[in-house]
């Protein structure tokens, strides 16, 4: 299962949420895209998911926490317990033994990250 993990900040746009998606590899052979439980009703993720056709995953956030991902942010860490909400979200979705096929791309206007990932989907 291939899943595409979000990051993004609540003022998001559609248009930098698909940016971001474009620069970590693109929608092809997605099962689903995921983020973090309190953003996952975010109206801009929710017109992505149904313009794609993908369900959206909701991970709870003590679910992200621990998560080893290659990228680092500080300010993250602090909030979520992982370095990037992209990666470990993508991690998280897409199952057990899920490794990144894409680590975590930012928009131009950097409100929104995304990272792909898969796993076995269970």
């Amino acid at each position: 299962m291939k899943v595409a993990g979000f990051g993004f900040k609540r003022d998001v746009t559609v248009a930098s949420l698909r940016e971001a998606l474009i620069a970590a590899g693109g929608a092809e052979g997605l099962a689903a895209i995921a983020t973090v439980d309190d953003k996952a009703d975010g109206c801009a993720l929710v017109s992505l998911a149904r313009e794609l056709g993908l369900p959206v995953k909701a991970i709870p956030v003590e679910r992200l926490a621990g998560i080893a991902t290659p990228t680092q942010s500080e300010r993250i860490k602090d909030a979520f317990g992982t370095g990037s909400v992209a990666e470990a979200a993508a991690l998280a979705a897409a199952g057990r033994d899920a490794r990144l096929v894409a680590t975590r791309a930012v928009s131009k206007d950097r409100t929104a990250t995304a990272a792909i990932a898969e796993g076995d989907g269970e």
